[in-house]
């Protein structure tokens, strides 16, 4: 790949994996508190299997080019940003744009990524990590000695999750496959099929109680399971709404109604919580508050893989240019971690 060239895939509408189109131009130029960040790892989230199929909440109109986060090193920086960060390699958390060879980030937007940890290690932890960090510490507030409920334990989220939470002390049930069970009970994880078992009931029979937290990505009408789990005093966090990826007709209708149940069940008074996490609340309103929060979080997490109470699940690394390979592998639900790109 010629340095001096740009290299990014574009979405160009609800396409399958391989409609997605390479697209060569001139290296952009940083500009006034811009720096130029040379993508060392992008990833695959559940976000862009969703934008993908017009599903995203939120996307931009099509034609456009995804990627939520990256790692590289800052190359150039603008009037304004500091410096001292050209040759620095940093995360950067973007919503759509990371899957490019090089990208324009807002100096006050990028992470810098401790020395010791990777690339393509320091990609599985931005948004999979802050998500993870955020839901638990933030949210759930999960302590020592209580039991967590996580649908999807295998996924990019979901596994960070469940380190983090047995890294607090708490004990950890787990959703997924059977083919991910023994990887879950290596990490003290009690798994449960979501394939051939009743969730729910296997859940009570593990949890007679109930769990102090669940931590839902799933929704649909599973989501009144996830609440029903839930020992008095307990939060449910609904981050996602995996059972609609394939629907048609409006991406919005999902989340509404999402809200509303959460809205709900927040009224009624029964001794517990209902969470709709979205890691850009308060971007729009609280910029720089939300920059701090996300710089304190995602620091966290990196220090966490550093001491070793979390690692990073690499499941698969390609370039580029099988865009249309690491997503169809993302989508196929048989990996553990995440699928990371590379330039």
């Amino acid at each position: 790949m010629n340095a001096e060239e740009l290299v990014e895939v574009v979405l160009p509408g609800t396409v399958e994996p391989e409609g997605l189109r390479i697209r060569r131009g001139a290296v952009p130029t940083a500009g006034p508190g811009q720096v130029l960040v040379a993508m060392e790892a992008t990833g695959v989230s559940f976000a862009e299997q969703q934008m993908r199929r017009g599903r995203y909440y939120d996307q931009p109109a099509f034609p456009f080019v995804p990627g939520y986060d990256l790692v590289g090193t800052v190359v150039a920086a603008g009037a304004g940003a500091a410096p001292g960060l050209v040759g620095t390699r940093v995360a950067a958390l973007l919503k759509v744009g990371g899957w490019a060879s090089h990208v324009l980030v807002d100096a006050a937007d990028v992470v810098p990524v401790p020395d010791g940890i990777g690339a393509a290690e320091a990609e599985t932890l931005v948004v999979n990590g802050v998500t993870a960090w955020q839901m638990l510490h933030r949210e759930a507030r999960v302590r020592a000695g209580q039991t967590v409920l996580v649908l999807g334990a295998n996924g990019g989220v979901g596994s960070v999750l469940v380190q983090l939470a047995h890294a607090a002390g708490a004990r950890v049930i787990g959703t997924a496959a059977a083919r991910h069970h023994d990887a879950l009970r290596a990490r003290g994880v009690s798994p449960v099929d979501h394939r051939t078992e009743d969730v729910a009931a296997r859940v009570r029979e593990l949890a007679p109680d109930g769990v102090h937290a669940v931590f839902d990505h799933v929704g649909g009408r599973g989501i009144v399971d996830s609440w029903r789990l839930l020992a008095p005093g307990g939060t449910l966090v609904s981050y996602g709404t995996a059972a609609t990826r394939d629907d048609t007709g409006s991406k919005q209708w999902p989340v509404l109604k999402l809200l509303g149940r959460v809205w709900l069940w927040n009224a009624l008074p029964n001794r517990r919580r209902a969470h709709f996490y979205n890691l850009w609340a308060g971007r729009a309103l609280a910029r720089d508050r939300f920059r701090a929060r996300l710089r304190a979080d995602l620091t966290e997490v990196f220090e966490a893989l550093r001491r070793g109470d979390i690692t990073a699940q690499i499941a698969a690394q390609l370039p580029l240019s099988r865009v249309a390979d690491a997503l169809r592998l993302a989508e196929s639900g048989t990996v553990l971690g995440k699928v990371v790109l590379t330039p």
